[in-house]
């Protein structure tokens, strides 16, 4: 059904119709009535991609979310998507990383965007700099980066991640284990800076060290060979909150009690860190503070293209609870 079908049948012109669906637009009340009781009859609805095309703005942003499996990115894509929605923007969610992520942006950009938005903590440094070259304004959530139109909102995960490890050795304890995430990923790098930094700070080396892939399952996985080949690590620093609950599981499964002669922390607080079972301490990688600075930056940015670039960090904040 097209709007010349419409008009045909309401006996009105082609330019009536799109004013009626047209907000602010003057037409008759008797006109407008009867154009969208047709419209409601017969199921015609104006195609909103092409009149916002019309008016310089399709309203479509793609949300390039890194691994959906972790469960800190599904709930930051899932606040950021709702806080498009409340300013009229539509996303294209793209899931994956890596091959899976190059041929969906090659797909995507098809689509005529007002913006791209990156979880660059948790997408390769190939991906993200790919996704610069095109031109099209572009924040970049998690990872810096320096290039024409884009803009930044990071967590000082060094800082956090130090701040993390400063409890542990506050607390008395020496022989301390890393578990890392996967070395391509920005956050992964930073998280393990912060930690050696605390460590050399104090005059300790990590009595051993691994790397996980950031989910659960991966987590113990990981932790479960570093407890049982590393001899008596008293503290295993986790690169996320999901590789720290699946530390837990496997310190209980090894009986390595926690918080008593194992403590565990995690970083990013997702809600499963503060379920009773858990009681995880961690360092708070805060989604709201990071979701606010996004839509400042993407409204300012739409605004006035031509804007000098920024770059804003959100500052971590350590929550002690009971493994520690």
């Amino acid at each position: 059904m097209t709007a010349q079908t419409v008009a045909e049948q309401a006996g009105v012109s082609r330019s009536a119709v799109s004013r009626a669906f047209t907000k602010g637009a003057y037409l008759d009340a008797e006109k407008r009535r009867r154009i969208l009781s047709v419209a409601a009859e017969i199921g015609y609805q104006p195609n909103a991609l092409a009149a916002g095309l019309k008016g310089g703005n399709s309203h479509l942003v793609a949300i390039f979310a890194g691994d959906l499996r972790n469960p800190y990115d599904t709930a930051f894509v899932s606040q950021l998507v709702g806080s498009l929605n409340a300013i009229q923007k539509w996303p294209l969610l793209i899931d994956g990383n890596g091959a899976r992520a190059a041929q969906a942006l090659e797909e995507v950009l098809r689509y005529p965007l007002d913006a791209l938005i990156l979880r660059g903590g948790s997408l390769s440094g190939e991906i993200v700099e790919q996704c610069a070259r095109y031109g099209i304004p572009m924040i970049s959530s998690g990872r810096p980066l320096s290039a024409p139109g884009v803009d930044t909102v990071c967590c000082r995960n060094d800082q956090g991640a130090r701040m993390g490890a400063e409890l542990l050795i506050s607390g008395g304890r020496r022989r301390i284990g890393f578990l890392g995430g996967p070395s391509e990923l920005y956050s992964s790098c930073e998280r393990r800076a912060g930690v050696m930094a605390a460590l050399e700070a104090a005059g300790l080396r990590p009595v051993a060290e691994a790397v996980g892939d950031y989910t659960v399952d991966g987590g113990h996985a990981a932790a479960r060979a570093l407890l049982q080949g590393a001899g008596e690590i008293d503290a295993l620093i986790c690169g996320n909150d999901a590789m720290a609950i699946g530390a837990l599981s496997a310190a209980r499964e090894i009986g390595r009690a926690v918080p008593g002669d194992l403590a565990v922390i995690g970083f990013d607080d997702i809600d499963m860190a503060r379920w009773t079972c858990f009681d995880l301490t961690t360092v708070r990688n805060p989604i709201d503070a990071a979701v606010r600075e996004i839509l400042r930056l993407l409204e300012a940015r739409l605004g006035d293209p031509g804007k000098a670039d920024e770059t804003v960090f959100v500052d971590p904040v350590v929550k002690p609870r009971g493994t520690h």
